[in-house]
């Protein structure tokens, strides 16, 4: 048994739908969630900077004595995680793999990928799909004003109904939608409403939490001690809406005080 902490950060408030998951799926585990709202957002960051802001955010985490390390974001999952897991002594796992391996599973070859403009440009989740999925054909997508909107809250409304209605333009005749920043769960709901039923949205932090408690148990990390949901959060920068909408998204009204600015 191991009661340290599982460590997850992302840009903003895009990684709480993977913390949501993990709480759910990984329920005998503590968290702790660093949001680096100073640097939001990483999408249109060039590659070198990610990598800074990766190991920034990992060495906060690992001061914080945590076992487990999740890149809750596409972006710096597309551009840094083989870099951090060379970097570091400490499972380091990202959005892309375990998704990936699901969609393999699934046997599904017409795949479509919406993402942030540099995770699209690194050809990330491209690479990926084409290296363990013979003969697949994806179709890339940047959407690059869905993880602000999310920031701000603009996740339901006519705004956002109208924005997810251009960017579904040309991703015809696929079998699955990778949402492939975690912001973009935020808006599965309207994206469902409008792609329909026989295409198969992919929350990718559904996924990445069960293969977290597959490696926690391979490790024989897991903390069986904890009954409770146990997270703490962690903000670079405190002046956004962060707390309204994670307020929602995780159903807790008192998140407010389970809040502390990260200091590195």
């Amino acid at each position: 048994m191991d009661t340290r902490s599982i460590g997850m950060f992302d840009s903003g408030v895009g990684g709480l739908t993977v913390l949501k998951e993990v709480i759910e799926e990984c329920a005998g585990e503590k968290v702790i969630y660093l949001g680096d709202t100073k640097s939001f957002p990483y999408g249109n960051k060039t590659k070198e900077s990610i990598i800074q802001l990766c190991k920034n955010a990992i060495d906060f985490l690992i001061k914080k004595d945590v076992k487990a390390i999740i890149i809750a974001c596409g972006t710096a999952t597309s551009q840094a995680l083989e870099e951090m897991q060379k970097c570091y002594n400490i499972p380091i796992i990202g959005i892309i793999d375990s998704t990936v391996e699901y969609i393999e599973n699934k046997g599904y070859k017409n795949i479509g990928v919406m993402a942030t403009r540099g995770t699209i440009r690194s050809n990330g989740w491209k690479n990926k799909i084409d290296k363990k999925i013979k003969n697949a054909n994806v179709i890339n997508k940047e959407c690059p004003l869905l993880a602000p909107m999310a920031e701000e809250g603009w996740t339901e409304n006519e705004i956002a109904k109208l924005v997810v209605a251009e960017y579904l333009k040309g991703l015809k005749n696929i079998q699955c939608l990778i949402l492939g920043c975690t912001h973009y769960p935020l808006f599965k709901e309207v994206i469902e409403e409008q792609i329909g039923d026989s295409v198969d949205v992919i929350n990718t932090g559904e996924i990445l939490a069960k293969s977290l408690n597959k490696i926690l148990k391979e490790k024989n990390i897991t903390n069986n001690k904890q009954t409770t949901k146990e997270y703490e959060i962690y903000l670079t920068d405190m002046e956004t809406n962060f707390i309204n909408v994670a307020s929602k998204l995780l159903k807790d009204d008192s998140i407010g005080d389970r809040i502390k600015l990260a200091e590195y």
